[in-house]
């Protein structure tokens, strides 16, 4: 098992080494070609051999995954953007964590607000898919925000806390190393509109003080806890220069490598 870290350094499970996770991760949702996916993929390439410090990842369409992910430049690691709760069987159209493992893929999105609101995803499959992807050693990028009703009610903490507990709690410490947190409001996703830094870092504090409880200081902080809602080049410094927002999961500004690398221009630790 080996872990991806931050700057593109690869950790062996006997590593005692600490190093705070500082990732930017796109998301490509059901856009692109499998032509416009290379032409993305190539457009990253250069500027990837020249910059350090963040770990990149993309979310890509199931389709083009084992692809991608055996052409894909170094520092740039492929996700799925769903994987099955699912063992092997009779399951038709979906896909396992071990698949995924199998073609070079590095983890999947799991717990996104749209799979969540569109297609079922209850907090028990959210936990069964954190569970697999864990499970064979990938990377888990876990979801959780709320609603504009449930933030106007005040009720936002209380929501990502029943997400996150669900998701996590039952976890054996060593796996915390395999997931990262993405906070998404879902009112601040595809709407233009964004969380103020302040709200964003108090919901990042909170994540990270739940996790605290649950599994203690050091392994909290090395949890990589990413901002999910409306970042774009012009707004990615002040959010990625907050105490616990270690990056972003990027939607719209992930679908054009120019717009990507200006988000990720943003970010502290960004080296070259």
């Amino acid at each position: 098992m080996w872990l991806a870290l931050s700057g593109s350094r690869f950790l062996g499970p006997n590593d005692k080494t600490k190093v705070m996770r500082n990732i930017v991760a796109g998301n490509w949702k059901s856009n692109k070609l499998m032509g416009e996916a290379q032409e993305w993929m190539d457009g990253m390439a250069k500027w990837l051999a020249s910059h350090e410090g963040v770990e990149v990842m993309v979310g890509a369409p199931a389709p083009y995954l084992a692809a991608l992910a055996g052409t894909a430049p170094e520092g740039l690691h492929i996700l799925a953007q769903n994987v099955s709760a699912e063992g092997h069987g009779a399951h038709t159209g979906e896909f396992t964590a071990d698949m995924l493992k199998s073609c070079g893929v590095a983890g999947a999105i799991v717990g996104h607000s749209e799979r969540r609101a569109r297609f079922g995803d209850t907090d028990d499959k959210v936990k069964a898919k954190v569970q697999a992807l864990v499970d064979e050693g990938l990377q888990a990028v876990f979801c959780c925000g709320e609603t504009l009703e449930e933030r106007e009610a005040g009720r936002q903490e209380d929501v990502v806390h029943a997400q996150l507990k669900a998701a996590v709690l039952d976890l054996p410490s060593e796996a915390l190393d395999r997931v990262v947190v993405a906070y998404e409001p879902v009112w601040a996703i595809g709407t233009g509109k964004t969380a103020t830094s302040a709200q964003a870092q108090d919901m990042h504090a909170a994540i990270r003080g739940w996790l605290t409880e649950c599994f203690g200081a050091e392994k909290a902080a090395g949890v990589a806890i990413l901002y999910g809602g409306s970042c774009k080049p012009s707004n990615a410094a002040e959010l990625f220069g907050q105490a616990d927002i270690n990056g972003g999961l990027i939607g719209g500004a992930a679908l054009n490598p120019t717009d990507f690398q200006g988000v990720l221009a943003g970010h502290p630790a960004l080296k070259g």
